[in-house]
This record gives structure tokens, sequence and C-alpha cells, in this order.
């Protein structure tokens, strides 16, 4: 090949040769946080939330999810109320319902799930329409939508009546397993083998987030829009920041829930008709062996599993 004739071809050329790789790469995903707001936290920090200073030095979109009953599991109430009021005026954030106390859809039924729906929404909805924001994502506590076809098909009847948008994810990492293992040795005045977890936390993180990333890559032949799920509490107040700081490294754009649920994939039918709390990426494959034969590639987490298990029986 001769291009010293051609030098601007050249330059065109090789200019596409090296920007296409960058644009192919580029990544997305949205950061969605359950428990919001961990008032017991909040408390021990001296009325401070330090992971939401963290997000806002950040400067990125998040979707927090809220269960009401924690105002009142303190004895500071009015504190606990302008928190919550903090959270949802947050520029960053959209606001979606948890319910009021975490209950278990498959263990309460309908008609005590849908109450607690309700009760979940009041303080929230004042709040929200103070600030001129709207509540109109739910996410199921524990992921739980429901034992069979039936009980699903109920609630998502019901949900959207009520004009709620149930939130999936692609990605978690069981940050509430690292977090009950991170918060005992910090407890316990163990803050090197406290680190070692939250490194762990976030090395395990990112190592999820390829994983569902190259699968829903295999699957979909395109980078889809991802959502990553965690939770309000002490390993993400300070590890979560650590983590996004990686991705934007690996060339993922942190974006709104509202922009990843533009992506084709959320308009697939769920049709894992079970209670356990799986990435929708598993829920929308055809059979259970394919979600078998991919669960059984996902990073091992069996160090802090172990952990976690030996903490908790103790």
């Amino acid at each position: 090949m001769k291009f010293s004739k051609h030098p601007i071809l050249v330059v065109t050329f090789f200019t596409l040769l090296i920007s296409q790789p960058s644009y192919a790469q580029k990544k997305f995903i949205s950061i969605t946080i359950d428990d919001v707001p961990n008032t017991s936290k909040f408390e021990q920090d001296g009325f401070k939330s330090i992971l939401m200073n963290r997000l806002d030095s950040l400067d990125i979109p998040f979707t927090i999810f809220i269960n009401e009953d924690k105002i009142s599991k303190t004895d500071f109430t009015q504190r606990n109320e302008q928190l919550l009021e903090a959270w949802i005026k947050n520029k960053n954030a959209l606001i979606g319902n948890h319910t009021f106390s975490h209950p278990r859809y498959s263990d309460v039924g309908l008609e005590n799930f849908m109450g607690d729906v309700e009760k979940g929404e009041r303080l929230t909805k004042t709040y929200a329409s103070k600030h001129k924001k709207s509540l109109k994502y739910f996410r199921f506590p524990f992921n739980d939508l429901g034992l069979d076809s039936l009980q699903h098909t109920q609630v998502k009847s019901a949900l959207s009546k009520k004009g709620y948008i149930i939130t999936p994810f692609t990605v978690e990492s069981s940050d509430w397993m690292f977090d009950t293992v991170y918060q005992h040795y910090l407890k316990n005045g163990q803050t090197s083998k406290a680190h070692k977890i939250g490194e762990l936390y976030v090395n395990k993180t990112v190592e999820l987030v390829t994983f569902f990333d190259s699968l829903a890559s295999q699957i979909y032949n395109y980078p889809v829009k991802h959502i990553y799920l965690c939770h309000d509490n002490a390993i993400n107040a300070n590890y979560l920041s650590k983590i996004i700081e990686r991705l934007n490294n690996e060339n993922y754009e942190i974006i709104s829930l509202e922009e990843s649920l533009t992506d084709p994939i959320y308009q697939q039918e769920d049709t894992y008709y079970k209670k356990w709390g799986i990435s929708w990426l598993y829920r929308w494959m055809p059979t259970q062996k394919e979600r078998v034969k991919w669960m059984q590639q996902e990073p091992d987490l069996s160090e802090i599993q172990s952990t976690y298990d030996e903490l908790t029986k103790k």
C-alpha cells in the first residue's frame, strides 16, 4: 500500500483508525441505591450523610429507593426527615419507592404488600412535590416479584395502575454482605481487615460489571446500558466513589436511570416467575439451563461469602 501520493487520505485514514476503537468501547451504567435513608449511620456520623456528600463531589446522576420506616428507626425523627428531604431535593437524584418497611412480597401477599407500598410514599410524595420532582420508580425489596406467575402478574398490574415503573438491575455485587463484614471489623478496631474488605468489594464489583457486560454483549451484540444496584451503607459511603473511578477508567460513562431505561433490552418480557432476586439479564433468558450456564461463570464471591457466613452464625 502506498499512501505517499494521498497525504490527506492517509491522515484521514489514521484518524479514523485511532478514534474508532475509543468510540466503539464507550460503555454506560447507572447507579441505583436502595434502603435510603440510612438513619443509623447518619446519627453515627454526626448527622452527616457521607455517601450523599461523596456523590455530590462526583456530580453524577443516581437514583434512590426509599424506605420511609427508617425515619423512625432512631430517636431523631425530625433530623431524619430533613435527611430524607435532602436526598430527594438533590439535583442529581431521581427518586423511587422501595416500600415502607421492606417486606418480602412472596411472604406477605398482594394486599399487604400494596398497603406497604402506599404507606411508603406519603412523605416522599410530599417532598417530591415540594421540589418539583415525580415519584414514578419502584423497586421490590429483595427483588422478590412473587412465588409464581400469578403473583408476578398481579403485582405488576397493581403497580402499573399506580403509575410505577418497576426498576430492574443488570449488575449487583452483594454489597450488603461486604458491608456486614466491613462493619464488623470496624467495630472491633480491625481497620486493616476492614480496608481489605473494602478493596475486595471494589475489585469484585468491577469484575462483576465486566462479567455482565461481556454476557450482555454476547447476547445483544452492542454495549447495553447497565443498571447497578447497591445500598445506602457504610461500605458504599467509603468505597462507591472508588468503584465509580475504576469504572470511569474502564471507559464507562455514568448515566441516569432514565437514560438506561431507554435501552431496548428493558422492553423485554420477564419470564422468570420465581422469588429470587437475580439480574434481569438472567430473567430474560428463555431457559433455566441457559441461566445456570452463565451463573456458573460469575466471578467467585466465596471468600466474602464464607466470612459472612461465619460471622452471622455467631
